[in-house]
């Protein structure tokens, strides 16, 4: 049986980095032909590699795919359907920021064959957006919902940001409100991240910007939750909520449920069971390598069977179904229970994890402290 697989493509220009951001993404957008040019090249030496698998998803991520042009799209779009077995029945998701498309791109772009899109909103509030960096305020993020309406997407998210600093629970509750009465399909809400490197993490550093507690991360989570909830969105993963299952993100459900994927461009990582790889975060060295006729890789890693089933357990607990047991045996040939019997029982006794005949889930305490508890394995 051929397996899901999940095809992920970064575009890494944006017209303004954002100071927290530390997905790779550059400002010269004068490189924007070239590196289309070598993505290309990249699909096509990639393609020989891939020919046994149907991919059930495209994901356009970056950076602000957005940008493209119309050409540009063309172009890319022909090329992965040229090289690659594409289900016409899959999820192609463009992530977008609001003010950079119009009516008129979005309806190319809906035509062209894209049905799912991704709106960076982050906040409704904007003295939040200027502290965030974003180049749109609260009226584009409206304008740019109902624009991909009239385009004909039916299927549309928002990503808010929680517990940042300066957030407070009335600014949050009016976001979330704003963002339920657009009546998008899904909304993501994730917790700000001080990453090494960014712009955010030296304003930490120097004392100017001090991260929320955990406490106070919790209590935004928990807010999202039951507001949610009460406006019929299923929490189907920690930072995930959809109005049913038709709505859930396909393309995530590919690396949470530990699927192969492949990804292309400037910093994209690939993941084919045993091995892992990921491609150079520079888009001139991307566009030299591909010049050359060769991947333009960073690393590649072959996997062990112990690391495969922590990663398998890490990702399949951060969903509402948990990790299956008849999946984890079939895949590694041992039952989930014996090999990991000692920490499954010290995580039932904190009460943060729960075990039936199907699944290792976590408990409504559990998932506040995810990441706390996939290190116990």
């Amino acid at each position: 049986m051929v397996q899901p697989a999940g095809l992920y493509i970064h575009i890494p220009f944006c017209q303004q980095k954002c100071e927290y951001c530390d997905f790779y993404s550059i400002t010269t957008l004068e490189l924007m032909d070239g590196f289309v040019e070598a993505l290309l090249r990249e699909i096509a030496r990639r393609a020989p590699q891939f020919q046994e698998f149907r991919f059930s998803t495209v994901f356009f991520g970056g950076g602000t795919p957005s940008l493209l042009s119309e050409t540009h799209w063309e172009r890319i779009w022909k090329a992965l359907h040229h090289h690659f077995t594409i289900l016409p029945e899959g999820e192609f998701t463009l992530e977008a920021n609001p003010g950079t498309v119009d009516r008129e791109k979005l309806r190319f772009l809906r035509n062209l064959g894209l049905n799912r899109i991704s709106f960076g909103a982050q906040s409704f509030n904007e003295s939040e957006l200027r502290f965030l960096g974003r180049i749109h305020d609260a009226t584009a993020i409206r304008e740019s919902v109902h624009a991909a309406r009239e385009a004909g997407f039916t299927n549309v998210n928002l990503d808010l940001m929680t517990a940042f600093p300066g957030i407070t629970p009335q600014s949050f509750q009016h976001s979330l409100e704003e963002a339920v009465a657009l009546q998008p399909e899904h909304i993501s809400c994730y917790t700000l991240i001080f990453e090494p490197g960014t712009v955010f993490y030296k304003r930490m550093e120097r004392g100017e910007l001090h991260p929320l507690s955990e406490e106070e991360e919790i209590r935004y989570y928990q807010q999202a939750e039951s507001f949610l909830h009460q406006h019929g969105y299923h929490q189907y993963e920690i930072s995930n909520f959809a109005r049913g299952r038709a709505f859930r993100c396909q393309h995530n459900l590919i690396y949470w449920q530990y699927h192969p994927y492949l990804g292309l461009g400037p910093s994209a990582h690939s993941f084919v069971p045993p091995s892992r790889w990921g491609n150079v975060r520079s888009v001139i060295q991307y566009i030299r390598k591909l010049q050359a006729d060769q991947f333009p890789l960073d690393f590649e890693e072959t996997l062990t069977p112990e690391q495969q089933m922590l990663e398998f357990i890490f990702l399949h607990l951060r969903l509402k179904e948990g990790v299956p047991l008849r999946a984890f045996q079939e895949r590694f040939g041992q039952p989930l229970t014996s090999v990991y019997q000692k920490q499954i029982n010290t995580l039932l006794h904190k009460k943060v994890i729960h075990l039936t005949e199907e699944a290792l889930q976590l408990t409504p305490q559990g998932w506040y402290i995810a990441d706390e508890v996939a290190t116990y394995f």
